[in-house]
């Protein structure tokens, strides 16, 4: 399992917590360093949304007015945009070979993983 995380996000440590608690293995992968590959992302796109992924409170979503932008982009375009800069990815994206979840819930951590 490979965990996008960002080392400042409580959230993203919550779900390292539940995920060491539970003595699942997982590669801790710093997503303002490496962003998810393109098909991580149209994974998550494809389980959550596309609005669902984008970090919205985040302050380089609101300093590119993404929310104005969003509805007139195309999918292609909104990928090379998330590709290009984590910090505007809800996180953690949490991903193995077929399960993938976004952001972190505990119910659906405690089913899904």
């Amino acid at each position: 399992m490979e965990l996008y995380s960002y080392s400042k996000c409580g959230t993203c440590r919550k779900a390292i917590r539940f995920l060491e608690d539970r003595k699942i293995n997982f590669e801790l992968i710093d997503i303002t360093k490496i962003t998810p590959p393109k098909r991580v992302l149209k994974a998550a796109i494809k389980a959550k949304g596309m609005k669902k992924l984008f970090n919205t409170s985040g302050g380089q979503y609101k300093k590119l007015k993404l929310k104005d932008k969003l509805e007139t982009m195309t999918k292609s375009q909104i990928l090379d945009l998330l590709s290009s800069d984590g910090m505007l990815i809800k996180r953690p994206i949490a991903v193995d070979k077929n399960k993938i979840t976004v952001g972190y819930n505990i119910e659906e951590y405690q089913k899904v993983w």
